[in-house]
């Protein structure tokens, strides 16, 4: 089994199996294959991974870079400043265009009256152009906020970033406006973030079909938020 999957199982059981310990177990649980300490993001490498499972992503205790984005609505959204105003879910998904991702998103806006009580927001990324996420806040009626990643540049940095197998190639360039050059997709993923953009919990899966439920996001959310 890969030191990845294990990551995401251990970040799974940590929140069904023992909810009151995510933060620690997830602490004590992920490690960075074939490297001593935190990852460093002058050491993010720069050979893009061939397959989700080869991903190296940042881990329980760094802080998600800098960066800004569009927004649906086109607007540049300095995302440290959006974080520093309050706790955070920060999630990446691939595009609109894929129906696991849109299920996540109407999923997610089920759940935000609750997560907003307990004093998060939440802020979804994904490769789309703010076209494309304008289109999937009218179909899915979302009211959180969704930004542009569209060249990846947040998602390389993230470490979550790998090559598009081909059924993809045709596709990319048109849902990021062309920005894709170099033809990837992200790892969805799932980060809680306290105001600093410090992770205090992460849940990666490779398989693009498996996503944290709602329920469990929830429960996480709530495990931690003393901590945040």
């Amino acid at each position: 089994m890969s030191t990845l999957i294990k990551i995401v199982i251990a970040a799974f059981l940590s929140v069904a199996c023992s909810i009151g310990g995510v933060h620690a177990q997830q602490h004590k649980e992920i490690k960075s294959p074939g490297m001593n300490g935190k990852m460093k993001m002058e050491a993010m490498p720069s050979v893009i991974p061939q397959r989700p499972e080869d991903i190296s992503p940042l881990l329980y205790g760094e802080k998600i870079p800098m960066a800004v984005l569009p927004s649906a609505s086109g607007q540049m959204v300095d995302l440290s400043k959006a974080i520093s105003r309050k706790p955070t879910i920060l999630v990446f998904y691939r595009g609109g265009w894929c129906p696991y991702c849109s299920r996540q998103l109407s999923g997610l806006q089920e759940v935000l009256p609750e997560l907003e009580k307990l004093g998060y927001q939440l802020i979804a990324i994904s490769t789309d152009t703010p076209e494309g996420l304008m289109q999937s806040a009218q179909k899915e009626k979302l009211s959180y906020l969704l930004l542009s990643d569209a060249d990846l540049t947040l998602s390389k940095q993230v470490g979550i970033a790998y090559k598009a197998p081909k059924g993809y190639w045709e596709m990319l360039p048109k849902t990021t406006g062309g920005k894709d050059a170099d033809l990837l997709l992200p790892v969805p993923s799932v980060f809680i973030l306290d105001r600093t953009g410090t992770i205090h919990f992460e849940y990666i899966n490779p398989n693009f079909k498996q996503r944290l439920s709602p329920d469990l996001l929830k429960a996480a959310a709530a495990s931690i938020r003393k901590n945040l």
